[in-house]
C-alpha cells in the first residue's frame, strides 16, 4: 500500500525525476570492475517518501537488494544540490497558475520538534528538558501554502530567524508584490523584529505582549495549521538526519506534498465538471 496517494505522488515524481542527472543503467564505478545494475531512482523515492511519512528509519523501510545505505547514499546525493527546492517551486508556480497565491499576506512563525540524533541543525530545546530539537520556521502566503522555510537549533529565538525567512519565501516565489505585510505573533513584538521586518521592504503586524492571542489571531492561523499539515510527517516530528542539507530536504519535500494537497483539495470544487462526483476525498 503507498504511503501517498498517486495524485500526490505522480505529479511530484516527473518533476522530481526531471531534476535528477541522466545515469547508465549499470555502475560503471565498482572498484572489482563489475556491472552491477543501478537501483532505479523511483524505487528509491518511494522509499524515502515512505520514511518521510511514517517518520522510521531507513533500515525500517529497507527493502531486499534496497539497503538503507542505498537509501541514505541517494538521500544525500539529492539534497546536494538543492533538490527539493527546486521541486517545491513548480508546485508554487502551478498553485498560482491554477488557484492564485496571495503574498501581499505573509504569516511567518516556527515549531520545534525533535532531533534526538542531533546534528548541523539541532539544539536544546526549552520545551523538551534540554534534549535536543530542531526549530523551523516557515512562511506562508494568506491561505496557508508555504512559501519559505528556514531550519535551525530547538535553542534559537524566532527573532533572527525573522530575516532569512521571508528572503527564503522570495527566492521560491520569485517576484513579489510592491506591498508585503507580514503577521507575526506576539513573540516578535520587539524593536530588532520591526527592524528586520523593515529591511526587507515589509511592513508588519505583529501581536502585542499582555493582549490575548485570540483576538489578534485572525490573519496568522493559517501558518499555524501549515505547522500542523507539515507535522503529519513523522520525519519532520522525529527527525534522525543529522545533516542540515538533508534536513532541508525533508522540509522542502513535505512543503511540497502540502501545496500539492491545497492545490488538488481547491482545485477540485473550482475545476469539476458537471459529472464529476462531489466528495473532496483524494484518490
Amino acid at each position: 500500500m503507498p504511503a501517498l496517494p498517486s495524485c500526490l505522488l505522480e505529479p511530484l515524481w516527473d518533476q522530481f525525476a526531471a531534476l535528477l542527472p541522466a545515469r547508465g543503467e549499470c555502475a560503471g564505478d565498482h572498484p572489482l570492475g563489475c556491472h552491477r545494475r543501478r537501483i532505479a531512482d523511483r524505487t528509491v523515492f518511494e522509499h524515502v517518501v515512505l520514511a518521510l511519512v511514517h517518520g522510521s528509519g531507513y533500515e525500517r523501510v529497507s527493502t531486499p537488494g534496497r539497503s538503507d545505505r542505498t537509501i541514505r547514499r541517494h538521500v544525500e546525493q539529492w539534497a546536494e544540490p538543492g533538490t527539493s527546492e527546486k521541486v517545491h517551486a513548480p508546485a508554487l508556480e502551478a498553485y498560482d497558475r491554477m488557484i492564485g497565491l496571495a503574498p501581499s499576506g505573509i504569516s511567518v512563525d516556527g515549531c520545534i520538534t525533535k532531533a534526538p540524533s542531533g546534528g548541523d541543525k539541532a539544539g536544546r530545546s526549552p520545551v523538551d528538558r534540554g534534549r535536543q530539537g530542531l526549530k523551523r520556521s516557515v512562511a506562508s502566503d494568506a491561505c496557508g501554502v508555504p512559501l519559505g522555510i528556514v531550519s535551525d537549533g530547538a535553542d534559537r529565538h524566532d527573532p533572527p530567524l525573522l530575516g532569512p525567512t521571508p528572503d527564503a519565501a522570495k527566492e521560491q516565489v520569485g517576484a513579489m508584490p510592491e506591498t508585503v505585510n507580514v503577521n507575526l505573533d506576539r513573540g516578535y513584538d520587539s524593536a530588532g523584529s520591526r527592524a528586520l521586518t523593515a529591511e526587507s521592504g515589509f511592513t508588519a503586524e505583529i501581536a502585542r505582549k499582555g493582549v490575548p492571542a485570540p483576538i489578534q489571531a485572525a490573519k496568522r492561523w493559517v501558518v499555524e495549521r501549515t505547522h500542523s499539515w507539515m507535522n503529519d510527517y513523522g520525519k519532520l516530528r522525529h527527525c534522525t538526519d543529522t545533516s542540515g542539507m538533508v534536513v532541508d530536504f525533508h522540509l522542502y519535500l513535505a512543503a511540497t506534498f502540502v501545496t500539492l494537497h491545497m492545490l488538488i483539495r481547491r482545485s477540485t470544487s473550482r475545476y469539476r465538471s458537471n459529472g464529476r462526483p462531489t466528495t473532496r476525498r483524494l484518490k
